[in-house]
């Protein structure tokens, strides 16, 4: 996701500055598996954000990226439905419903009248959607999301999960934010994860998790989700480390991986367990390399697949 709120524009472009400098953070997630993680090369930490409750323990050294012919960013893979089921015969999450929310929709920007359109979110009214933020080179956070989207469907098939999405490209615009999270609500989803690459300053690094804060005001009534939400993205933030050996951001969360927000109709509109994850920020030269190469997004997708596995097995 690329914007704090909806009048946010993405930073334009600069020349990173590079600093050697290595970031350890030391708290535990509860119930996650981490080691230690070190991230080399790392600019300096920008402006610090407030944590949750749980901190994530980096895991690992800075992640290596293969040189395999799936590293070239691929499209879209549009579905005729993208709400439709997808299923597996048999697993241990057999009965278990889990919403992907590929943030973004790669044609927003030929629908700017309809995405500005105000849509209220419980807390306040803002935009429907947005277009997303992109490398320097041009790739999308939308074409980002969907393939880590796609990937992360087939891992949690093979458990034997019933997996929906809110959108696969397939459609001219949005849905709007409040949409989305109404998908997983009428699914009745035991797990929704709504899927985002940030866009940030350069040199600001790392992965974090957004959990919804606890709102009562209009349609927005988020107490019931707040603790297994919370539950939930302490398990994905965990697995993410281990898997991808990727950092908390160095930006916002205090090292911690976790950032509690009320500001997102997608979260503050849901009925059931629901985080947000910037998987990293595209403005980020060392990030970007990350969030462009086949492999890593792989290992990004395990990562979120592992965390909600957990999750959902308690």
């Amino acid at each position: 996701m690329s914007y704090v709120g909806p009048d946010f524009d993405p930073p334009q472009p600069r020349r990173p500055r590079r600093r050697a400098l290595t970031v350890v953070a030391a708290a535990l997630v509860p119930g996650a598996l981490l080691g230690w993680v070190m991230y080399e090369a790392m600019g300096d930490s920008g402006n610090t954000g407030g944590a949750g409750n749980a901190a994530v323990r980096p895991s690992g050294t800075t992640p290596e990226i293969s040189g395999t012919s799936d590293d070239k960013p691929p499209g879209p893979t549009p579905t005729t439905d993208s709400t439709a089921d997808s299923t597996a015969a048999s697993g241990p999450l057999q009965g278990k419903v889990v919403v992907i929310d590929p943030g973004h929709n790669p044609n927003n920007f030929q629908h700017t009248a309809e995405i500005n359109r105000k849509v209220n979110i419980g807390t306040n009214w803002k935009e429907c959607d947005t277009t997303g933020t992109s490398t320097n080179d041009g790739y999308t956070e939308a074409e980002f999301t969907l393939d880590v989207a796609h990937r992360l469907r087939t891992l949690l098939q093979k458990q034997g999960a019933t997996v929906k999405f809110t959108q696969d490209g397939d459609r001219p615009w949005g849905p709007c934010v409040d949409e989305r999270a109404r998908i997983g609500n009428k699914a009745h989803a035991d797990a929704v994860v709504s899927i985002h690459a940030d866009g940030a300053g350069a040199d600001q690094r790392g992965f974090h998790v957004i959990l919804p804060a606890k709102v009562s005001e209009g349609a927005a009534d988020t107490g019931p989700i707040v603790t297994p939400s919370r539950e939930l993205g302490e398990r994905i933030a965990g697995s993410f480390v281990r898997v991808t050996g990727s950092a908390p951001s160095n930006y916002v969360g205090g090292g911690t991986g976790l950032v509690t927000r009320k500001d997102l109709g997608g979260l503050n509109l849901s009925t059931v367990p629901k985080v947000f994850i910037e998987c990293g920020n595209m403005r980020d030269n060392k990030d970007a390399a990350l969030l462009t190469s086949g492999a890593w997004r792989q290992k990004a997708a395990r990562g979120i697949s592992e965390g909600i596995v957990s999750f959902l097995r308690g």
